[in-house]
């Protein structure tokens, strides 16, 4: 006879069947894990169950006469009355159709993907043959939109969140089969910047870590990279500025789009939290936690680093170490979790701007980025200003940063509702002109609604 060990934790069954045949009746015999072993011991040695689970092997006694040398062992689900055998004449269980039906509607649904994904190949020749950009944010926003609206027509249950995650995963596979594309953002690996480029573009794209903001923009002017993504503002610190100033020597790269993106910090470590004696982060981070570092570990020094991700490296290696991070930070770096959502303000949120080459389409519920700088006479900020009050145009932010041309002077950074083909933004923009000495529309694209 051969031998075949099932196991589970809560569960082991030996199912004893003769080569080629079965016992009368046609139904195997199954006989409980503590009755199995115990005739394994007496008859032919110890049977021992190691700490992995599923893991059981035999020994000392004789030899298995007539069977296998060698007790195969399979790891099982969770031992349930679906599991079981159902012998002649039992009801199946009450789950069996149910999940029949699943497998059948993921049959469907695996076949109409794949009918969906050969037309994304017909257009990704069309878009290659006309040198037309791969990542169309106007259609995104299209798609997403129709999506969540026909989830709620279905009625649901799955919430319009769950739709949208399931339909960007859906897209970034589309975008490899159209043509790979290379997203660049500010690392290292696992920074908040690398958490957007995942959350926005799916797991099917090369995201590419660069070494500062700037590197971001050179890797889209030089053509190494079909898009970027860089942090603009934060709800808790205010604007980027070293975004802000790229974008003034960058002229030939535009926004194409935004996201939202929650920023939770968790702190992060390899060894338990009664053992840490270092807390390393960004200063940015360890500012937006410092009540709670405060109240929870006041005793323990705190060690300003390069990035979240560096903190997390270094927590990986070092004794003793947590870092302030992300939760994809803690995957990376194989650290555990110790303390989530540490972050002094819950509804911290970073706005990113995704950047390329190629402008994005109007799609009617759009933002427009510009930077002017003022001729130098009175009242010449509130003459541009004024020209967008007078056709209508609403303002959503407004920073400054100082010139290079001069001390002193300014360069004024604008986002406003609207597209810039639109015609009441377009006169705004063209009265506006008349009182700057500079402008520059750095790009029209689709606004960002709900926070990822």
């Amino acid at each position: 006879m051969a031998y075949r060990a099932q196991c589970h934790p809560a569960r082991l069954s030996v199912r004893m069947r003769a080569q080629g045949r079965r016992e009368a009746g046609g139904r195997r015999r199954t006989h409980s894990s503590s009755r199995i072993a115990a005739t394994l011991r007496r008859a032919y040695g110890t049977f021992q169950t190691h700490r992995n689970p599923g893991h059981y092997s035999y020994g000392g006694g004789e030899n298995l006469p007539q069977w296998d040398a060698s007790i195969r062992i399979q790891r099982m689900e969770k031992s349930s009355p679906e599991n079981e055998e159902t012998g002649a004449g039992e009801a199946p269980h009450p789950l069996s159709p149910l999940r029949a039906r699943i497998d059948e509607l993921d049959h469907q649904i695996v076949a109409i993907l794949n009918q969906r994904a050969r037309v994304v190949v017909e257009i990704g020749k069309i878009k290659q043959n006309s040198n037309s950009p791969i990542y169309a944010p106007d259609r995104e926003k299209v798609v997403l939109e129709r999506v969540r609206l026909a989830n709620r027509q279905s009625g649901g249950p799955l919430p319009d969140s769950c739709i949208e995650a399931i339909y960007r995963e859906l897209m970034s596979g589309s975008f490899a089969l159209e043509k790979p594309l290379r997203i660049a953002f500010l690392g290292p690996r696992g920074s908040f910047s690398h958490l957007a480029s995942a959350k926005k573009f799916g797991a099917s794209v090369q995201h590419v870590p660069v070494a500062d903001i700037n590197g971001v923009f050179n890797e889209i002017s030089h053509g190494h990279a079909d898009l970027g993504l860089v942090p603009i503002e934060n709800s808790t610190i205010g604007g980027i500025v070293e975004t802000m100033d790229a974008f003034v020597e960058h002229r030939s790269v535009s926004i194409v789009a935004e996201v939202l993106i929650s920023i939770h910090h968790h702190l992060l470590a390899a060894c338990e939290a009664s053992d840490v004696k270092v807390i390393y982060s960004k200063p940015e981070v360890l500012n937006q936690c410092r009540h709670w570092l405060a109240d929870t570990m006041p005793e323990i020094p705190r060690i300003a680093v390069g990035s979240s991700s560096k903190a997390a490296e270094i927590a990986q290696t070092e004794a003793h170490a947590a870092a302030i991070g992300s939760a994809l930070a803690a995957e990376l770096y194989n650290l555990k979790v110790l303390f989530a959502n540490i972050e002094d303000n819950p509804n911290n949120v970073t706005r990113f701007l995704v950047v390329g080459r190629h402008p994005a389409g109007r799609t009617g519920d759009d933002k427009t980025s510009l930077i002017f700088t003022t001729t130098h006479k009175s009242g010449a900020l509130v003459d541009v200003l004024d020209a967008f009050r007078g056709n209508g145009i609403n303002l959503t932010n407004i920073a400054t940063r100082p010139s290079r041309a001069g001390p002193f002077e300014y360069y004024f950074f604008v986002d406003c509702v609207g597209h810039h083909t639109d015609e009441a933004l377009g006169k705004a923009l063209s009265q506006a002109r008349e009182h700057c000495l500079q402008m520059f529309i750095l790009g029209s694209f689709p606004r960002a609604i709900d926070v990822l």
